[in-house]
């Protein structure tokens, strides 16, 4: 899994929802823990089961929702940074093969998933709306959307904070001073208030790195000796030169 970094550079400023499953075409989400009260309401689409065309978008949509209302309720209780920390210890949870599926098996029952919920709170010290929010995705049977709900819940926390994330690729672990001066570098190609980075391994690039950040991606500076070997190759014709045997 890519490790996530944040690097603040420049100006910088329990109780298991009761119940039977829910299925409705929108559903409040009652939050508790430290709020007074705080209701949100999700629009639901129907449940899909690929990432491709309409079916892909119903998710897309679903996933946001849920991600909306996760973070506007820990931005109205001054948690955004604790929630954001939390989804990710979920995040690395349920890339467990093991752990998804026994959430997405429909023949395990709901009061087995919310105790095993319980644990993981516990195991990880999430906040009572943070257990409280994956109890609800229990009842509403959509921990099938947990990954997707994470990406979106990125996204919206990289935009309350004027955030940049930046994709690092490299054949090795780079020294945290070296990522500090590459988060420098994305803010001020960017403008940005902070810069987050997540690392990837990639022994494709032999050496070198390279920084993909931007909406989903889209803007690449490459320092990789891969590019550049690519880049000789183009501008040097062997097709002459005859190798002994």
């Amino acid at each position: 899994m890519a490790a996530l970094q944040q690097y603040p550079v420049a100006v910088q400023a329990k109780c298991p929802t009761a119940g039977k499953s829910l299925n409705p075409k929108s559903v409040k989400l009652s939050f508790s823990g430290n709020f007074t009260s705080l209701k949100l309401t999700v629009k639901l689409a129907g449940k899909t089961k690929s990432g491709g065309g309409a079916s892909g978008a119903k998710m897309s949509t679903a996933a946001a929702s849920y991600a909306s209302a996760l973070s506007e309720a820990a931005r109205s209780n001054g948690t955004l940074e604790t929630t954001s920390a939390e989804v990710e210890k979920i995040e690395k949870l349920f890339s467990d093969p093991q752990v998804f599926s026994f959430f997405a098996n429909p023949i395990i029952s709901l009061e087995k998933k919310r105790k095993m919920i319980d644990e993981i709170a516990i195991s990880l010290s999430l906040q009572p709306y943070t257990e409280n929010f994956l109890n609800i995705l229990i009842d509403v049977r959509r921990t099938d959307l947990i990954k997707e709900i994470v990406k979106e819940f990125e996204l919206f926390y990289n935009k309350l904070t004027d955030t940049e994330l930046a994709t690092v690729s490299s054949v090795v672990k780079l020294e945290s001073q070296h990522l500090a001066q590459i988060a420098k570098g994305v803010q001020r190609l960017t403008g940005s208030k902070n810069v987050r980075i997540k690392t990837v391994i990639d022994p494709s690039l032999v050496a070198g790195f390279t920084i993909r950040y931007g909406d989903t991606g889209s803007k690449l500076v490459d320092m990789s000796v891969k590019k550049q070997l690519e880049e000789i190759g183009s501008q040097v014709d062997f097709s002459d030169i005859t190798l002994a045997v």
